[in-house]
């Protein structure tokens, strides 16, 4: 596997990591040199990103977490310390989005994507600052959205967990640095990125290539964003490249929040 070591020797974890944003940071991470533990709710879809890891001459270990359940983050936890005795890199990515607004959203359908898209993070960062307090710090990448920082009338639930994700990250982020943990926490904010999620949101609302057609005007940029053009950024901000930045909302979204 060819590395420019971006990342050579570090341990990561990547939630949801058997598509979309997800697949592509493990995938790159591993190529710049990281050892990845990827997990994913669907057993199969996280395999089939850690064997193509492995076929391209990288390590990987691969496990089912449904990152909502506090003993999914146990057994992570104590997966990686028996593979590999450390965590260098948490991105915690695995999300759901529905597309409803405040009047249609039932209180079940709040409560699971709370659990989910923010739960999931709070759980995900206090067990990241456990092993990382352990190995002398590392980098938490908490993946939040554009919509944690503006509103869509057809994501309620989407927007408010999102939003918690933005302002949880600051907490942890001065928590640690105050602790002198070594330990950075940031936030990233695509805007739209076509992944199977994004398909899938848009052709809830109504026909694909029209909301995808609406979706573009937003992006003065001309374009949808990739997986990789996040991944890069979850690559920055796993490196010591980026030493000096903990706290910081990372906004990756082709200009949308520029109009």
């Amino acid at each position: 596997m060819p590395q420019m070591g971006r990342v050579a020797g570090k341990v990561a974890l990547v939630t949801g990591a058997g598509l979309g944003l997800g697949r592509a940071s493990s995938l790159l991470l591993a190529s710049e040199g990281a050892k990845l533990v990827v997990s994913d709710i669907d057993e199969t879809l996280a395999g089939d990103t850690a064997a193509e890891i492995v076929k391209a001459g990288g390590e990987a270990l691969a496990l089912r977490q449904d990152v909502s359940k506090s003993e999914d983050w146990s057994a992570a936890k104590a997966a990686i310390e028996q593979r590999f005795g450390r965590l260098d890199v948490l991105v915690n990515n695995a999300g759901i989005a529905i597309a409803k607004n405040i009047e249609d959203t039932t209180l079940a359908e709040w409560r699971r994507t709370m659990a989910v898209n923010l739960d999931g993070v709070f759980l995900g960062c206090q067990e990241g600052v456990k092993l990382m307090k352990k190995s002398g710090g590392g980098s938490i990448i908490n993946l939040s959205s554009i919509d944690g920082i503006i509103g869509e009338a057809d994501l309620a639930a989407y927007c408010a967990s999102k939003g918690g994700v933005r302002t949880l990250t600051k907490a942890v982020a001065v928590h640690c640095a105050e602790q002198r943990y070594g330990i950075r926490c940031n936030s990233i904010h695509p805007g739209y990125i076509w992944t199977p999620q994004t398909e899938n949101y848009l052709r809830d609302l109504g026909t694909l290539e029209q909301e995808k057609a609406k979706a573009l005007s937003r992006h003065p940029i001309g374009f949808l964003g990739e997986p990789n053009d996040i991944a890069y950024m979850v690559l920055y901000l796993a490196s010591d490249e980026s030493k000096f930045v903990t706290g910081s909302e990372m906004v990756v979204d082709g200009g949308y929040l520029a109009v």
